[in-house]
């Protein structure tokens, strides 16, 4: 019989793909031991994705938005709710590659308490899977569907600025202001999540346009006027390869949605001081090697 790993919660972002948040979840049942607790947001009022997952899963708690948040406000959601102080995240097509991944989990929590976010090693479709080597480094950047959460520091912070398709801004702009209140994200090899995606969707002129704005809006809400070159130039390489990648849908309607974009999160703007950005950009560019 698989025994629970006491104080952990493993959350799961879905919208409209049942089947793959389902897969999900039997994989994430499936782990030794398992998460004592597993809560699951359907985004969109999608009533037959949360259908298909209480038949499956009958007994697994539910959380509904009715508008469409995001795989951030789901996240804002779920974080709130949970029982527990560590949070380890999944997307609906995301999942562990290791049997104990949660017990490995808990040990880095322990290890490493400084670190507000513990963040995996991630893997896509047709990539080489490395062997989980027990080594660790502090980042500037986690993935959200890939990570552990430590609840309070997450509250703190009041999460994630909701965006219904939140490329290049959701988990950019939290690591942005955690940096900038000395917060800490260690990311290790010792974990290590698949994400199940060909990543198609990203040619979605819908979600091309977004990738522009929300550049733009990173920029607006955080950097210091004197740092707005920064933005723009990031908006300009977003730009220029999309146009090498031949994905043009949906780029003017980008940069047209700036303005619009910037006026509607005016509320969340509180910029950051230079310097911190600057150090951000730094542990960016070389993270610290911890030992494990």
């Amino acid at each position: 019989m698989k025994s629970s790993t006491r104080g952990i919660t493993a959350i799961v972002t879905a919208f409209e793909r049942g089947p793959q948040t389902i897969d999900t979840l039997r994989r994430i049942y499936a782990c030794d031991p398992a998460p004592d607790e597993v809560i699951v947001h359907v985004d969109a009022n999608q009533s037959r994705c949360e259908s298909e997952i209480r038949h499956a899963y009958p007994e697994i708690n539910i959380i509904k938005s009715e508008k469409r948040v995001g795989p951030g406000g789901a996240r804002n959601k779920l974080i709130a709710a949970a029982s527990n102080e560590l949070v380890a995240s999944f997307d609906d097509d995301s999942y562990p590659l290791d049997h104990d991944y949660f017990k490995r989990a808990l040990q880095l929590c322990d290890r490493f308490q400084e670190a507000s976010i513990v963040c995996a090693a991630l893997f896509h479709r047709g990539e080489l899977i490395e062997q989980d080597t027990p080594a660790a480094q502090w980042t500037a950047d986690f993935s959200g569907g890939a990570c552990i959460y430590r609840r309070n520091k997450f509250l703190e912070m009041d999460g994630y600025v909701p965006l219904p398709v939140a490329y290049g801004m959701e988990e950019a702009d939290f690591a942005i202001r955690l940096h900038a209140q000395g917060g800490r994200i260690l990311t290790s090899s010792w974990l290590r999540v698949f994400h199940d995606t060909d990543l198609q969707r990203h040619n979605d002129p819908y979600v091309t346009a977004n990738s522009i704005a929300n550049l733009a809006l990173l920029a607006y809400l955080r950097y210091p006027a004197s740092l707005w070159w920064i933005g723009f130039a990031q908006c300009m390489n977003r730009v220029v390869w999309l146009l090498r990648h031949r994905r043009w849908r949906g780029v003017l309607a980008g940069v047209r949605m700036i303005p619009s974009h910037l006026h509607a999160h005016q509320p969340y703007r509180k910029q950051i001081v230079a310097g911190r950005i600057r150090s951000y950009f730094s542990l960016r560019r070389t993270p610290i090697a911890e030992t494990f």
